[in-house]
C-alpha cells in the first residue's frame, strides 16, 4: 500500500459505518448502484446537521445509503424526497430505512426520471440537493438544484473525480466530460461558493449566495 491509498484509507475509515450502513453498502453493490463513500456519506450527514436541513432534495436513491447519511444529520421533523428510475432500488432504501428505525413518514420516495420530476419540485424551498445519478445530465440536475435551493442551502455532487479520469485528457467519454462540465458550471455560477472535496470519488459542494 502506498502513502497516498494509505492516507485516504485512513480518511475513509475515520468514522466506521454500523450494520446497517454496510447491509445497505452491500445491497447496493448486488443491484449495481455503487453508493457514496463512508467519507463522502459521513459529509452529507455534516452538511445536514450544519444546514438543520427540514427539506433534502436526493436525486438517485441508490439502495439507500446515503439516504441514511442524510437523514441521520436531518431533524427529526426533515423530510428526505428522494427520486430514482429504479424500483428495485427503491426497495432496497425501504428496507435500509426500517432498518435503522426511520419512520417511512420522514421519507419520500418517487420513482421516475429525474429530468420528468424535479420541474415538479418548489423553488427555494429545499435546504440540501443531492446528486448521484445519471452523469450526463449532471449540468441539467444543477440548473434545476439551483432553482430548487433556499438562499444558504447547499447542492453537492457525488463521482466528480470519475475514477481520476477527468484529469486525463485521452478521456473523453460522454460521463467524464459531463464530471468536468459539471465542475466548471459550478465553479462559474456566481450564484455559488463552491468547493471541491477529495473524498471517495471526488464530492462537488456548493453553497447558493444569500
Amino acid at each position: 500500500m502506498t502513502a497516498e491509498s494509505a492516507l485516504r484509507e485512513y480518511v475513509e475509515q475515520y468514522l466506521p459505518e454500523d450494520d446497517v450502513h454496510l447491509a445497505a453498502r452491500a445491497r447496493g453493490q448486488e443491484l449495481g448502484c455503487v453508493p457514496i463513500g463512508a467519507g463522502g456519506g459521513a459529509a452529507l450527514r455534516f452538511l445536514a446537521t450544519a444546514l438543520q436541513a427540514k427539506a433534502v432534495v436526493e436525486i438517485g436513491t441508490g439502495a439507500g445509503t446515503s439516504g441514511l447519511y442524510l437523514l441521520a444529520g436531518m431533524p427529526a421533523s426533515g423530510i428526505l424526497t428522494s427520486i430514482d428510475v429504479a424500483p428495485e432500488h427503491q426497495r432496497a432504501a425501504r428496507e435500509a430505512y426500517a432498518s435503522a428505525g426511520i419512520s417511512p413518514s420522514r421519507t419520500r420516495l418517487i420513482m421516475g426520471k429525474a429530468l420528468d420530476v424535479l420541474p415538479r419540485l418548489t423553488d427555494a424551498a429545499y435546504d440540501l440537493v443531492f446528486v448521484d445519478a445519471y452523469k450526463p445530465e449532471y449540468p441539467q440536475y444543477l440548473q434545476h438544484g439551483v432553482r430548487m435551493l433556499r438562499p444558504g442551502g447547499v447542492i453537492a455532487f457525488d463521482n466528480v473525480l470519475w475514477h481520476g479520469a477527468v484529469v486525463d485528457p485521452t478521456k473523453r467519454d460522454e460521463s467524464t466530460q459531463a464530471m468536468r462540465d459539471i465542475a466548471r458550471l459550478v465553479k462559474e455560477d456566481d450564484r455559488l461558493v463552491p468547493v471541491m472535496l477529495p473524498l471517495g470519488d471526488g464530492l462537488l459542494v456548493a453553497a447558493r449566495r444569500p
